[in-house]
């Protein structure tokens, strides 16, 4: 039976604290709907009714361009161990880029400064529904990939901008990700 809180217990941060992956989901006002696994240790709760957590560079940056014309987001995790559970967070982002300097170097310092970090997404919680999770198998994490961290460091911070200006300023539907804006 699904349940909904106003804002995260100290039983779903412990919950959020133990996941090694999550998933988020945007869309636009139309065109494409994006869900985008997430891992690294990229998420922080910062307080029951706020996380940020780091999106690092990659292919695309849907998620980007559809907050930029839409804030609302949802996170989910979902447990694969013995007892089930799936947790999700409904709410609106705002996004934090290199050139927000303040912001930028704080949340940096709360994820030790990633090779690769291409946006900091504030997010506000708004609703958190946990439901069952019965029919979520069971995986076992045997460890974290490392090949983006590698790539991200051997670009080095000339490369990983050159990256940004070919492949993450507009998204599948040709929308602004605003990620080399001045």
């Amino acid at each position: 039976m699904a349940e909904q809180f106003g804002s995260l217990t100290g039983d779903h941060i412990e919950f959020i604290e133990r996941q090694h992956i999550f998933f988020v989901g945007t869309a636009g006002a139309t065109g494409k709907i994006n869900v985008s696994p997430k891992g690294m240790d990229s998420l922080r709760v910062t307080d029951p009714s706020e996380v940020v957590w780091l999106n690092l560079t990659g292919s695309g940056n849907e998620t980007a361009a559809h907050v930029v014309e839409n804030e609302r987001m949802t996170i989910m995790f979902c447990s694969f161990e013995k007892q089930p559970l799936i947790l999700r967070l409904y709410g609106s982002a705002k996004i934090i880029y290199p050139r927000d300097k303040s912001a930028w170097n704080q949340y940096s310092a709360l994820f030790n400064h990633q090779p690769g970090t291409r946006q900091f997404f504030e997010f506000s919680i708004d609703m958190v529904q946990t439901s069952c999770g019965f029919a979520v198998p069971f995986y076992e994490m045997t460890g974290e990939r490392d090949t983006l961290a590698k790539w991200a460091s051997n670009k080095g911070d000339d490369g990983i901008s050159k990256h940004w200006a070919e492949k993450n300023q507009v998204s599948l539907d040709g929308r602004p990700t605003e990620i080399l804006q001045d």
